[in-house]
């Protein structure tokens, strides 16, 4: 090389073949340098753009861990005299407050609970008592899944449409005591929505549906579910909408469960997100629980909440999903 020639690193190297000099350090190993105007869009070939991206990133994630061990050390030398761990910032402790976050001591909460529709169930007045239906010519999966969906949700009944429409359904229903319709629809032979109207008065809430997974479909499963009351979860349902959705899945199971068939049905909010889980628990020891998932697992987002039973045309709504104006905010959250 010629005489002040620069190493790819950026230092200078010495003319002749001259080695260290004793008791020097030995050199750094060679290091990646990146320009800070440095961008991976501006690489025109695209696989040297993904060559340095995969590069960049893997630089990246060595000074995390590098920083993240300097940290430990740090905290380790300190001992008791440590500061505390930052708290990692996320999507759920970041979220927007809502006015209507339910207080669970609030008087005027209580008298809505005291006068609304769910009112008898929760004064055990009423036992559950739910139908199942689908949608018109139901194919083998949502068939399928209606079944399994009876034998989580107790006392519950499965028939098939076969051309009624709801408002002729309804009136039946109310006429042999249901007390809750659940519908289920399809698009392309995946069920996709779900309705829920508790009756006689309503309200009803629609629901879009994905994630489905049948018991087969799910790995490392335990055994066919029994005929017991499950245990019913609600998770993080904080607003007055969101409290009256827990409100209408809690009415679907009878009050008492029966803790011998350690069967749990589990409905937990997120990002306004309902994830649907059964599981039945497993006592290891005095100390360790196991869990088996029993299925079927459906993801639920709710799109509307209406007044009354389901009336697609004159029905008044307490709540409707509009996408461009309530989906504004990442942190903002309605559930």
């Amino acid at each position: 090389m010629a005489a002040g020639g620069q190493t790819p690193g950026g230092g200078n190297m010495a003319v002749g073949g001259a080695g260290p000099e004793r008791g020097a350090e030995p050199p750094a190993p060679e290091r990646v340098l990146f320009p800070p105007t440095f961008s991976v869009s501006e690489i025109k070939n695209k696989q040297r753009r993904h060559f340095m991206f995969v590069r960049w990133k893997q630089q990246q994630r060595k000074e995390k861990l590098a920083l993240r061990k300097k940290r430990r050390k740090e905290r380790e030398a300190l001992g008791d005299k440590a500061p505390p761990k930052a708290v990692p910032k996320t999507i759920e402790n970041q979220r927007v407050y809502d006015e209507t976050t339910v207080d669970p001591n609030d008087e005027e909460v209580a008298f809505d609970e005291a006068t609304d529709e769910f009112a008898p169930y929760f004064n055990r007045q009423t036992v559950p008592k739910i139908l199942i239906t689908t949608s018109d010519r139901p194919r083998g999966r949502t068939v399928r899944f209606c079944e399994q969906l009876s034998t989580v949700i107790p006392n519950s009944h499965v028939y098939y449409r076969r051309g009624l429409a709801l408002k002729r359904i309804i009136p039946q229903c109310i006429a042999r005591d249901f007390t809750d319709l659940i519908v289920i629809n399809e698009d392309r032979k995946i069920p996709n929505g779900l309705v829920l109207s508790h009756l006689p008065d309503g309200p009803t809430a629609h629901f879009k549906m994905s994630s489905v997974r049948l018991r087969k479909e799910i790995k490392r499963k335990g055994k066919q579910p029994t005929e017991h009351v499950p245990e019913v979860i609600l998770n993080n349902f904080t607003t007055r909408l969101g409290h009256s959705v827990g409100r209408m899945f809690a009415s679907l199971f009878p009050h008492d469960p029966q803790f011998i068939g350690r069967q749990v049905a589990t409905f937990h909010n997120q990002r306004d997100y309902i994830f649907f889980r059964f599981h039945r628990y497993i006592f290891k020891s005095e100390k360790k629980v196991g869990i088996q998932e029993l299925g079927p697992r459906f993801t639920l987002k709710l799109r509307s909440l209406q007044k009354g039973t389901f009336d697609s045309k004159f029905g008044e709504y307490e709540w409707v999903h509009k996408r461009r104006e309530m989906d504004t905010s990442r942190r903002k959250f309605h559930l």
